[in-house]
């Protein structure tokens, strides 16, 4: 898959997305990097600690949070896409669903779009500007209720419509990512569960997966702790998702989890990895 410049091998390689929240409220990280000097100092820092891909996000999604206006959330991303750009080579991604905060950041030099709504917040304006700038896509599992019936089948069936939205709207398989939504719209259990059969997602459905896990609460319940004590979990199920067929994970400690993913790889495939 091309994002960028870069080519990622998903069927051998898993890749590592580095967080980057440009927001003053983000659970885990609010405030620290909203400042474009800031945001570039922790950009450098990533990218030497193993990081692939750059995830910006100019507007918090944790329980309860605020949203903000487009033109918002524009100003706090775009310069820092056009910064990073500027100054490094690496992929960036955009953490928006909002297709006019999506488009200022192509123009930014954006070139993926991560969508928490998998193209089910608006009516196709997404999808379309994504098809037609050819711009790479991750596209997650959301909904507005937790009313399942049978949960694991439901959420197939939730990200098999937003696969539809996407090639009907004439999204190049080649662009596409799919991401379980771990957090978003699923009780503690139904997270456990989306990590463990994150391999029946991935081969029901048949494009590369990301897995977002990184100091969420699934962690901080099943360990009793707080957001910025949640590493060991993080890497926990870092290495669970490399073994069962992640092609990226979306993480904010980059060195640790890339250190675990790359000791994974190499006791799966009996090779020294890197």
């Amino acid at each position: 898959m091309l994002i960028g410049n870069r080519n990622f091998d998903t069927d051998k390689g898993c890749f590592i997305m580095g967080i980057l929240n440009v927001t003053p409220d983000s659970f885990s990280d609010g405030g620290k990097y909203n400042e474009i000097d800031k945001a570039l100092f922790r950009t450098e820092q990533m990218m030497k600690e193993g990081m692939d891909i750059l995830d910006i996000g100019g507007e918090s999604t944790r329980p309860g949070y605020t949203p903000v206006s487009d033109e918002e959330e524009i100003s706090r991303t775009a310069p820092v896409i056009s910064a990073v750009k500027e100054r490094f080579d690496v992929p960036v991604s955009l953490d928006t669903y909002k297709h006019t905060v999506a488009e200022a950041g192509i123009e930014a030099g954006a070139d993926l779009i991560n969508d928490i709504w998998g193209l089910r917040w608006d009516s196709g304006e997404m999808a379309e500007l994504i098809a037609k700038t050819g711009v790479a896509c991750c596209l997650m599992h959301n909904r507005h209720d937790t009313d399942y019936r049978n949960f694991f089948q439901d959420m197939i069936s939730d990200m098999q419509k937003t696969v539809d939205i996407a090639l009907a709207a004439g999204i190049d398989e080649s662009r596409i990512i799919l991401d379980p939504g771990v957090g978003f719209a699923k009780s503690y259990e139904q997270n456990l569960e989306a990590i463990r059969r994150l391999n029946e997602f991935k081969r029901k459905l048949g494009f590369p997966v990301l897995l977002g896990t990184s100091r969420k609460s699934v962690i901080g319940l099943t360990l009793d702790l707080p957001s910025d004590e949640r590493v060991e979990g993080t890497i926990a199920t870092s290495v669970m998702g490399v073994m069962k067929g992640a092609s990226f994970l979306r993480v904010h400690d980059i060195a640790a989890n890339s250190r675990a993913v790359r000791m994974t790889q190499a006791i799966m495939e009996g090779v020294k990895i890197g």
